[in-house]
């Protein structure tokens, strides 16, 4: 199956001069006069942890990113030319709507199908508390998080494209190694990432600014440098690189992602660095699902969004949604409460309203704090219609669960379907939640998903 990634990347490799011919600088106007209002709810929902936990944590030796650009991993990169844009909120022309069980496979499909088919997985928060960083440090200072995935592994590189969302900035341990509040990753988890099996990573987070514009700027040349097979989204290095849609290509069919944030806690974007971030914006909002409707067969929008540890859509992230669906985004998949939320059809958008987290090694304590150890992997699959037209012909949720036990290594997510009530006993988040318990998660997913979650 033929992988292409279509999007104009510019490359900056470490003294390496590359040919820039005829680059006219942006005129970009002010984003601040695109600021949508967030609500008094939303903003009260920055908050992450308890003030007490331990936030800082250093002594990686400095790791020097590469001189040169590595293999692409088998997929083509090639330059799009963005079209001009329509300024105004786009409405889906399909105004028939699935027809869905509560299984999540479409019991209207078209009478004929195409062969080309396109399977989409996307995994909730890489949320490296201190626990988590220390469970991954090696002896010389070194960090090795493959311990994290060596349950998920195979599951994550079956799908054709799989995205996470990276919740902290991997600004490097010149900046400091840290937790809870102001996070920051060694380059490893990007290794571990990419050894994973992931595609995309997202990094449009309410933490992206916790070491400033450097650790963007950090975290950015990382990914192009060691690893520019990789599909990076919500961060940029220039006005040029942001105006630009994210386009994979996967058996003759085309998909454009989107990736924005709500906020960064409260640290403002540099003014002269408005690019860094890609914030919810309802006029940039407006112009990418604009030129992605022109240029994809089918557009997918990764919001973080929401409130924090509540296991229900907030007001915000229903307006959104809607939207986003008015504007024509075909699947939407957000990130930020932390736990787990609904999957319902929005029109004709499905909307995956928050994955959880994907590994998390919480501070909290008492009841709720057990709801925080389960995520979701969204299963989608993508089809053609005969007129060429791309849509859901089937979609899910894998359950998964964080195990944490004290020591090297100790922290490693596995299928729910792979767990046990042994096992659950045996997991140190009970030292911070009673009830947390094997039953407790499988109750937890039928609260929230129903029988979409149920696999034969």
């Amino acid at each position: 199956m033929q992988r292409i990634k279509s999007k104009p990347i510019i490359i900056y490799i470490l003294s390496i001069a590359l040919f820039l011919e005829g680059c006219a600088s942006a005129d970009i106007a002010n984003d601040n006069a695109q600021k949508d209002n967030i609500s008094g709810t939303v903003a009260d929902s920055i908050s992450e942890e308890s003030a007490s936990e331990v936030d800082a944590q250093a002594g990686e030796s400095t790791k020097d990113i590469a001189d040169t650009i590595l293999n692409a991993g088998g997929l083509e990169f090639s330059q799009e030319t963005v079209p001009e844009a329509d300024n105004s909120m786009n409405t889906s022309s399909d105004g028939d709507s699935l027809t869905v069980d509560s299984t999540g496979e479409n019991t209207e499909e078209p009478e004929e199908d195409t062969d080309s088919e396109v399977t989409i997985y996307m995994v909730g928060d890489i949320l490296l508390h201190t626990p988590v960083e220390e469970a991954s440090k090696r002896d010389d200072g070194s960090y090795d998080y493959s311990h994290i995935f060596d349950e998920t592994r195979d599951l994550i590189k079956e799908a054709d494209i799989s995205l996470v969302n990276q919740e902290v900035i991997i600004g490097g341990s010149e900046l400091g190694i840290s937790g809870y509040p102001a996070f920051n990753a060694s380059y490893e988890i990007g290794d571990a990432l990419t050894d994973a099996g992931f595609d995309i990573v997202l990094h449009a987070t309410n933490h992206v600014l916790d070491k400033g514009a450097r650790g963007i700027e950090n975290c950015y040349l990382y990914w192009e440098s060691a690893h520019p097979e990789i599909e990076v989204l919500g961060i940029h290095d220039s006005f040029e690189d942001q105006s630009q849609i994210s386009l994979v290509t996967v058996d003759d069919i085309t998909i454009a992602f989107l990736n924005y944030t709500y906020g960064t806690n409260g640290i403002e974007v540099p003014s002269d660095k408005q690019y860094l971030v890609d914030m919810l914006y309802e006029e940039t909002v407006s112009e990418d699902l604009a030129k992605a409707e022109e240029m994809a067969d089918f557009t997918v929008v990764c919001p973080h969004w929401g409130t924090e540890y509540r296991l229900s859509p907030d007001s915000y992230q229903e307006k959104w949604a809607k939207k986003f669906a008015q504007g024509g985004a075909d699947l939407v998949i957000g990130t930020h409460p932390h736990v787990i939320e609904p999957v319902e059809w929005v029109d004709d958008t499905l909307v995956y309203y928050s994955l959880g987290n994907f590994v998390n090694w919480t501070s909290g304590t008492g009841p709720g704090t057990a709801n925080r150890m389960l995520g979701g992997m969204a299963e989608i699959t993508i089809g053609k219609d005969p007129s060429g037209k791309a849509y859901i012909k089937e979609y899910g949720v894998e359950p998964l669960v964080t195990d944490l036990h004290d020591g090297p290594d100790g922290v490693t997510v596995y299928r729910l379907r792979d767990y046990s009530e042994d096992m659950a006993g045996e997991n140190a988040i009970r030292k911070q939640d009673s009830e947390f318990s094997y039953r407790y998660l499988n109750d937890l997913c039928d609260e929230v998903w129903g029988d979409l979650w149920k696999k034969p």
